[in-house]
This record gives C-alpha cells, structure tokens and sequence, in this order.
C-alpha cells in the first residue's frame, strides 16, 4: 500500500512542462494549483493553518546535490526522470519480494519514495551544490569522526552526532533520510512545534517577538524565532551548537538558517530553507523542496539503538586497549583461531 501511495505522490510532484519552460515555471509546476474559490485555511486566531503531517520520505530519492554532469540544469529531462523513476520503483518492488520469499532486508528497511523531476534538493548556488568551504571548513571535514570514515573506535569523540542518536542537525533534520521521515506540525497561539520522527525532537518556533537568548546559549537544533509575512511563516534560527550539522563539514555557532513554509493548497507546502555559515563555506546554499500532506502517516518511536550499548560495544570490540579481554572472551568459547585485533 505505500508503495502505491509513493508511486501516486511521486506522479503528483512531477512537473509535467515544456523542457523549455523557465526555472521558475518549472518550480511552480511542482505545486497542484488550487480548486477555483480557495481560501487559505486559518487557525481559530487568524494565523495560516499548516497542522498535519507532512512527511519527507518520499523525497528521499531526490539527492541533496546535483550531478556535476546536470551542469546548472534544474531539472531532469523526460527521459533522465524515467530512468531515475524506474530505479527507483526497483528498490521498491524489493519489499514485495523479500515478503514472498519470507525475508526482511533492505526493501523493508529504507523509505525511500521515487526522485522529484527537479535534479537536486539544493537549487542556489545554480551548480546546485553545496558552497565551497573555507579552510576551516576543509579542516574540520577532514578532521570529522563518525562510523562512515572511523575502524577502531577508542572513545565517544570518534562516533559522529548521527552514530550516538543526539540529532541530525540543521538543516538535516527537515530532510529525508533512510527511514522514519515523517514530520508534524502544531499550533498555538504565538507558537509553532515541528516535531521529527527521527531522533523524536520538537523545534520550537516562537512567534511572539522574544529575542534570541544571548550567543553562548546554544542548541543542537539552534532557537527558532518566526513571523509571518503575508501567509508565508518565516523562522529565523541561530544560537547552534557548534559540531551538530550533517552537511558538508560540521557547523560553527555562526550557522544561520532561514526557512519559509507556504501552504500552496490542502496538500502541498512550499518549503525553503537559506543556510549560511561563514565559518565553514563561502556563500550560503538554499534547499527548495514540495512538502505533501499525509494525515495517515504512522509517527513511530524512534529508539536507534536500543539499550544504548552498542557504542560500548563497537568500543569494546575494537580498540587495542581491549585486546586481551577479546581474546580471553573467544579462549572461554574454546576457539582458538580467534581475531584479537580489529580488522583495519
């Protein structure tokens, strides 16, 4: 049944335009018009109603950042989308397969929805990639630990943020990942709550003109402030953490992201996201990107790894410090070809 909702919003999302159509035609093609006499719907003190679930998995096939070869094209041609639609619909069909032959792999595992036509998440600067770092950038991307790049695991500063369940950062957070995308929004007056599945946080947005707290107050997530401009929420977020982005090195407290949601119908928000850090890149990039409503969406908890004892145990099984304890463990089991170091 997902797989067929994938397949329906995916089609949805799909702007059906002349090739030639302009960059900005084809960014409001993504975006059904509204049945003729729409009203924006309001809460029940005025503000833009954006409550509901608006999950993000299904852009997952979507990548962050364009192909080099896609030049500064935006959009992928009719038959570059086919291709990239049916690899996808491929890794969907997995699921399906593993249920017949009575396995649960990958196909269970990942969500990760069809590719939108538009050729990357980031749309500034055109090349659609990430800014150049600055050296300090350079330095602290080289210097980043986390699972992906680390063999032998000495202590908590050589597991990334994402390896020890604290966050995914911003603005890393707002998009998909491999699984648990889903995304909620609530209102109060003077308030807006995003909640996330993954790593179960809450951003809260105020909207009650309060100042930022001072700079050396920081947050994973950094404090969300916001207004409203005509019917467009705009969230101006700072104070961050340094060391808690998932983008392409880790951030200083000088991240500084701006974010717009727009309700373009019942079903669709328009979601922009400006990301700035002087510190780690010169210039700043912005993500574009159609939200989908889907009120049926199951919010599930979001445990990682459960008991909280695998980096003890990824700690414990490679270092060198814990050598002999590995091979007195394997000596009781009575093996004796035992891998006392860890495989590099």
């Amino acid at each position: 049944m997902r797989t067929a909702l994938a397949v329906a919003l995916a089609l949805l999302a799909a702007p059906v335009v002349a090739q030639d159509a302009t960059f900005e035609e084809q960014m409001e093609a993504r975006f059904q018009p509204p049945p003729p006499g729409w009203e924006m719907p309001r809460t029940q003190w005025g503000d833009p109603d954006l409550r509901g679930k608006w999950p993000v998995d299904y852009l997952g096939r979507t990548p962050r950042e364009r192909s080099p070869a896609l030049g500064e094209r935006a959009f992928l041609t009719e038959e570059e989308y086919r291709r990239a639609f049916d690899r996808a619909q491929g890794d969907l069909d997995r699921y399906e397969e593993e249920n017949e032959a009575g396995l649960m792999a990958m196909g269970h595992w990942a969500e990760f929805g069809h590719p939108l036509r538009q050729s990357s998440m980031i749309v500034e600067p055109a090349n659609g990639r990430y800014p150049p770092l600055t050296p300090q950038g350079e330095e602290w991307r080289a210097n980043e630990r986390t699972s992906w790049n680390t063999y032998v695991f000495e202590n908590m500063d050589d597991f990334g943020i994402f390896d020890r369940c604290l966050t995914r950062g911003m603005p890393g957070s707002m998009l998909p990942g491999a699984y648990n995308g889903g995304i909620e929004i609530f209102q109060s007056p003077g308030l807006v709550v995003i909640t996330l599945e993954m790593i179960h946080e809450s951003r809260m947005v105020y909207l009650d003109g309060r100042e930022a707290p001072p700079a050396d107050v920081q947050y994973d997530l950094g404090f969300s402030r916001g207004h409203w401009e005509g019917d467009t929420l705009v969230i101006e977020t700072t104070n961050f953490r340094p060391g808690m982005s998932m983008g392409p090195a880790p951030n200083s407290d000088q991240l500084h992201v701006t974010e717009h949601l727009t309700l373009k119908n019942d079903n669709q928000i328009h979601y922009e996201a400006w990301v700035r850090d002087p510190v780690v890149m010169e210039g700043h990039y912005k993500l574009d990107l159609p939200w989908l409503r889907e009120d049926d969406y199951g919010m599930y908890e979001y445990a990682c790894h459960e008991g909280n004892v695998q980096v003890r145990g990824y700690i414990m099984s490679t270092s060198p410090r814990f050598a002999d304890e590995r091979a007195a463990a394997w000596e009781a089991q009575g093996v004796e070809n035992h891998v006392s170091e860890p495989v590099r």
